[in-house]
C-alpha cells in the first residue's frame, strides 16, 4: 500500500439492521461472525453495538460511528432489515456506505431464517426512492466470510469516494496550443465535489525564485542523488529540480485550504524549460511517487485520474500518452506467439510521456536525460542541451497495468473508460519514459471508444489489476458512461456488423 498522508485512510464501520418482527439476535450474531472475519484476514473493523431497529437507533449508531472515527460504513443486514432506518444511515453519514445481507445457512429456516435477501430488495428499493447513493456489490448476500471480503473489496472504493471528495486539483499555466483535447469544463468537477484552483505560471515562477537558497534544498538534492544512482543524473541540475519540489510541497500546502488532499495539473512546455532551466518531468515522478500526482500539459481530468488510480489501486501510478503502433518487425520479433495471451499487433501499442513515471516503476536502466523534442525545438542546432534536461526516460518494466480515464466531454457530460492489460517485457529502442503496451481488443476499444467519443490522447495508468475496483469506484461517483474493452463476441454500437 502506497504510504501518503495525499490519501486517505479509511477506517470501516459495521452497523447491523434487525425488523422488528425478526430476532434482533440473528442479526447480531451475524454481526459478530462478521467481524471474527474481518480480524481473521486482519482487515481493522469497528463493530458498532448499536443494532438498528427504528430511527432513534439509527441516529444512536450513527453517532457511535462518528464517535469511534469511522470514515466508511457497511451496513449489515443480517435479517429483513427495516427498509426505512436502514436507508437513513446512509443519509445521515457523512461517508460511503456498502449494503450488504446475510445468506441462510447458520440455523433452522422457521426460528432462524432470516429474509435478507428478500429485505435486500427493499433496501435497495428505498434508496432509489430517496436518491441515496451507496455501493451494493456484485451479488451482495453472503456468510461472514463472503462479507468480509465484499468489505475488503469496498476499502478502495471508499477511500477513492472520501478523497475525491475532499480534492483539491491546483493549476498553473493554460494548456498549450494545440492541446485543446485536455479540455476541463469546470462542470464535472464541482459535480464530483472537486475544488480547483487555476494560476498563471508566472505565480509559480514567483514562488520559485522566492526558495532560491531555501535551506532545504540540499538535502532533497541528496536524495534524488541517491535514487538515481551516480551517472544517471546532471549534478549541476539537482538545486534546480530540488528548489522547484520544495516549491510544489510548499504551495500544495499553503494552498489546500478547506481540503485534505492536492494534486497538481501544470503546464511544462513550451516556456516553462527556459524560464526555470529545467524540464519538471523528474520532479513531477517524484511526487507522484509519494502519492501527489502533477499532470503534465495542464491535464486537469488527468490529474484527477491519477489520483483516483492511486486509491483504487493502493500504489503510485503514471500518466501516459497513448502515443504510437507498433512496428511490425517489433511484433514479428519480440512478440507474436510469446506471450499467454496471444497478443496480436492490433492488441499492442506503446505508452509514452516525456518522463514522468516514478523511477520504482522503470527498469534499472532509467536515468534523468533531456527532451529530444523539445531540444529540437527551443534550442540551437547542434547545441548540447541545457534548460531542456530533466527528464526520467528509460523503459517502464513489465507489470499488469489498468489503463484508465475519468473525463468531462465539452458538453458537459462525464464519462469513463477502463482497460485490463499489461506492460510487456519488450525493449522500445526509443526515448522517454515508454512501454509497449498488451490490451486485449485494443484495435477495437482505440476505434470505438476511444475515437468514437472523444477522448484526449493522455490516461492514466496503474500498475496493478484494479479495474473492478475503479468500475465500482465510477458507479459510485454516478459516471453512466464506463466503457471497457469488450470482447470480440461483444460488438460495440458503433462496430460495423459486415
Amino acid at each position: 500500500m502506497l504510504e501518503s498522508s495525499n490519501i486517505p485512510q479509511v477506517r470501516l464501520g459495521l452497523i447491523a439492521v434487525s425488523r422488528d418482527c425478526f430476532p434482533i439476535e440473528l442479526s447480531e450474531r451475524r454481526r459478530s461472525a462478521i467481524a471474527a472475519a474481518c480480524a481473521e484476514r486482519e482487515l481493522a473493523v469497528t463493530e458498532i453495538k448499536t443494532t438498528v431497529q427504528s430511527e432513534a437507533e439509527m441516529l444512536a449508531a450513527v453517532d457511535e460511528a462518528r464517535a469511534a472515527g469511522v470514515n466508511a460504513l457497511t451496513v449489515f443486514l443480517g435479517n429483513f432489515g427495516p427498509e426505512t432506518p436502514e436507508t437513513l444511515i446512509a443519509q445521515r453519514f457523512d461517508g460511503p456506505c456498502m449494503f450488504v445481507a446475510a445468506a441462510e445457512g447458520d440455523g433452522d429456516l422457521v426460528n432462524g431464517r432470516g429474509d435478507a435477501f428478500c429485505g435486500m430488495l427493499n433496501c435497495s428499493y428505498n434508496l432509489g426512492m430517496r436518491h441515496i447513493t451507496a455501493h451494493i456489490p456484485s451479488y451482495p448476500i453472503g456468510t461472514a466470510e463472503d462479507i468480509a471480503q465484499m468489505m475488503a473489496d469496498f476499502v478502495p472504493v471508499a477511500r477513492t469516494v472520501i478523497g475525491v471528495s475532499d480534492l483539491k486539483i491546483i493549476t498553473f499555466g493554460p494548456r498549450p496550443q494545440d492541446f485543446f483535447a485536455c479540455n476541463a469544463p469546470i462542470k464535472g468537477l464541482y459535480e464530483l465535489g472537486v475544488e480547483v484552483e487555476e494560476n498563471s505560471e508566472l505565480d509559480l515562477l514567483v514562488s520559485y525564485k522566492e526558495h532560491t537558497d531555501d535551506p532545504r534544498i540540499e538535502a532533497v538534492c541528496q536524495d534524488m542523488a541517491a535514487e538515481m544512482g551516480e551517472g544517471n543524473y546532471y549534478p549541476d541540475m539537482l538545486a534546480r529540480m530540488a528548489q522547484f519540489e520544495i516549491t510544489l510541497l510548499d504551495w500544495a500546502e499553503q494552498h489546500k485550504g478547506s481540503r485534505s488532499y492536492v494534486a497538481f495539473a501544470d503546464k511544462c512546455w513550451p516556456a516553462f524549460p527556459s524560464q526555470f532551466g529545467f524540464e519538471p518531468c523528474y520532479v513531477n515522478s517524484r511526487l507522484v511517487s509519494r502519492g501527489i500526482p502533477v499532470a503534465c500539459e495542464v491535464d486537469i481530468y488527468g490529474a484527477l485520474s491519477e489520483y483516483i488510480g492511486m486509491c483504487a489501486s493502493g500504489d503510485t501510478v503514471t500518466l501516459l500518452d497513448i502515443n504510437n503502433s507498433v512496428p511490425q518487425t517489433m511484433y514479428e520479433e519480440s512478440i507474436k506467439g510469446k506471450f499467454d495471451h496471444g497478443y496480436r499487433l492490433t492488441d499492442t501499442f506503446m505508452g509514452f510521456h516525456c518522463g514522468n513515471t516514478p523511477s520504482c516503476k522503470m527498469c534499472a536502466d532509467r536515468a534523468v536525460k533531456y527532451q529530444l523534442i523539445q531540444h529540437r525545438l527551443l534550442e540551437p542546432e547542434g547545441s548540447d542541451p541545457d534548460f531542456t534536461r530533466g527528464t526520467l526516460e528509460g523503459d517502464i518494466a513489465s507489470s499488469e497495468i489498468t489503463f484508465f480515464r475519468l473525463q468531462c466531454d465539452s458538453e458537459g457530460c462525464l464519462r469513463s473508460y477502463i482497460a485490463q492489460g499489461e506492460i510487456l517485457p519488450v525493449r522500445t529502442g526509443s526515448f522517454g519514459g515508454i512501454a509497449v503496451f498488451g490490451i486485449p481488443e485494443m484495435g477495437r476499444f482505440y476505434r470505438h471508444v476511444l475515437l468514437e467519443k472523444h477522448y484526449p490522447h493522455h490516461g492514466a495508468v496503474a500498475f496493478n489489476h484494479c479495474g473492478r475496483a475503479l468500475f465500482d469506484i465510477f458507479r459510485y461517483l454516478g459516471i453512466g458512461d464506463i466503457a471497457y474493452n469488450q470482447p470480440a463476441s461483444l460488438p460495440y454500437p458503433t462496430e460495423n456488423p459486415f
